[in-house]
């Protein structure tokens, strides 16, 4: 039997948890509550209005349980109805809009972008309405005031150089602006060649020096080394113009041409234009001597298996210089894929060998799979029979024999 005493004090133990877990639920309630209303809070455009709203509505939520709770007899009861109509009337007028608001928040999010925060942005429309109304100076005004926000900006940074150069002819303040640009970091590859090519643009059209305009170039070569961007750098260098056609297009040399044949459209067979051997050949020496100092340049490397392919006949050497750029890193890949289409055409042309052919344009496919590029070398697979037989019969085609003088009649 367990003594009174001892019941008693169970009972007070089991009170005192109860008390405590009430007070726990409670403190937790109101913790909750309270996070909700400082989320709420610092989320609202106006946080002194909901104030003012939480109190009203505080007022009228205790005073129609008060005045439900003394309700005793039906007719206080009744009336107790109507003034808890009236505040929940006074309730949906406070809180109905922005519960309407927050049920249509998603979909409106869709076209307005809700309440998330815009990052800050330069603003350049101003100076680029000065520069095309010819008022340059000011449009560098704008341009600095938007920089001195937002320092080292991209966008506002070639702007101003490419004023101080194209428009002002100051060569210097615009080679400056890109110098002060590059120092910032963070720039991709593509962006830092932009800069430098434009740089080298402007040092060949306004400083009519090549060499400069080189040391630009070869600053792309240098800071992003072993990227496409890179290597059509180096293209271009190997294309820069050079002091001696800077003055040729000042004093154009005369070229003579030769004697050829008259009255072509007369002719009852049809004339084959070709540049004279010597013309091939020395084309052929003055790309090889080139390419010993440019061994990247893509485009003379092309030329020069071209003329092995088609004055040669030397199939075998095209396709060493066409497998050369191929094998070059970082090549674009559209470039890669025009080389192996070249690749194709000279094996159908000047060996009819359409198995080699298919194996090239097979290349591009395990090269760049799901492209469009592998897809149309795909589509030229499926017909390469058919282009082999339309080569060859138009290597057989001769005209026929038509009446002359029709024109005369």
């Amino acid at each position: 039997m367990i003594s009174a005493s001892r019941r008693i004090q169970c009972e007070f133990v089991n009170r005192l948890l109860e008390i405590a877990g009430g007070i726990l639920g409670l403190a937790a309630f109101l913790a909750i509550l309270a996070w909700v209303g400082y989320r709420w809070l610092k989320a609202s455009d106006d946080p002194s209005r909901l104030v003012f709203h939480w109190i009203i509505s505080a007022v009228i939520i205790t005073g129609v349980l008060a005045f439900a709770a003394g309700a005793r007899d039906p007719l206080t009861k009744i009336f107790a109805i109507g003034v808890a109509s009236i505040g929940a009337i006074i309730l949906c007028a406070i809180w109905g809009p922005g519960l309407l608001g927050a049920l249509a928040r998603p979909l409106t999010n869709m076209f307005d972008g809700g309440d998330q925060e815009v990052d800050p942005q330069p603003f350049y429309s101003i100076a680029e309405s000065r520069r095309k109304q010819g008022k340059y100076l000011e449009a560098i005004a704008e341009l600095r005031k938007q920089l001195a926000r937002f320092p080292g900006d991209y966008a506002g940074m070639m702007m101003l150089a490419d004023i101080q150069a194209e428009h002002l002819s100051d060569l210097p303040s615009a080679e400056n602006t890109i110098d002060r640009l590059l120092a910032e970091p963070g720039h991709t590859p593509r962006n830092i060649a932009l800069a430098l090519n434009r740089l080298a643009d402007w040092r060949l059209k306004i400083g009519q020096d090549p060499d400069s305009a080189r040391e630009a170039l070869e600053r792309i070569i240098q800071m992003v080394p072993e990227t496409e961007q890179a290597y059509l750098a180096g293209q271009r260098v190997a294309h820069l113009t050079t002091p001696e056609m800077l003055a040729e297009k000042k004093e154009p040399h005369r070229v003579k041409l030769g004697h050829y044949q008259q009255n072509v459209g007369l002719l009852l067979e049809p004339v084959s234009v070709r540049p004279p051997d010597e013309e091939a050949g020395a084309a052929a020496s003055g790309l090889v001597k080139h390419l010993e100092t440019f061994p990247q340049d893509a485009d003379a490397r092309e030329r020069l298996a071209l003329i092995y392919a088609g004055h040669y006949q030397r199939l075998d050497l095209a396709a060493d210089q066409l497998e050369q750029l191929i094998a070059q890193p970082h090549a674009p890949a559209k470039q890669v894929v025009h080389w192996l289409n070249t690749l194709a055409d000279l094996r159908i042309k000047h060996a009819g060998d359409v198995a080699s052919a298919r194996q090239e344009l097979q290349r591009i496919v395990d090269l760049f799979p799901k492209s469009a590029a592998a897809e149309s070398a795909k589509t030229r697979i499926a017909h390469l029979q058919l282009e082999m037989r339309a080569k060859q019969q138009s290597q057989v085609v001769k005209l026929g024999s038509y009446e002359q003088n029709i024109g005369l009649k």
